[in-house]
């Protein structure tokens, strides 16, 4: 299900990720969704949420770090 607010989000990342970070995961996860829910346009035959989420991660990682206290900040 694609998550209309941050508030909707995994708690894992609602408790890890400042807001700014959150949106960025809500927003990669729901245009990754859409984009693979037709398992043809999928490389692998994971399920749709998977891809989604590791779609998101890599996403927020582009713009934000953990650091050395395990925080995720800004790069």
């Amino acid at each position: 299900m694609p998550y209309q607010s941050n508030k909707q989000l995994p708690t894992g990342v609602q408790n890890n990720l400042p807001p700014h970070g959150q949106d960025i995961y809500r927003e990669a996860y729901n245009s990754a969704r859409k984009q693979y829910l037709d398992p043809k346009k999928r490389r692998t035959n994971e399920p749709v949420e998977q891809i989604s989420h590791k779609v998101a991660w890599a996403a927020v990682e582009k713009v934000y770090h953990k650091d050395t206290n395990g925080k995720w900040v800004k790069n």
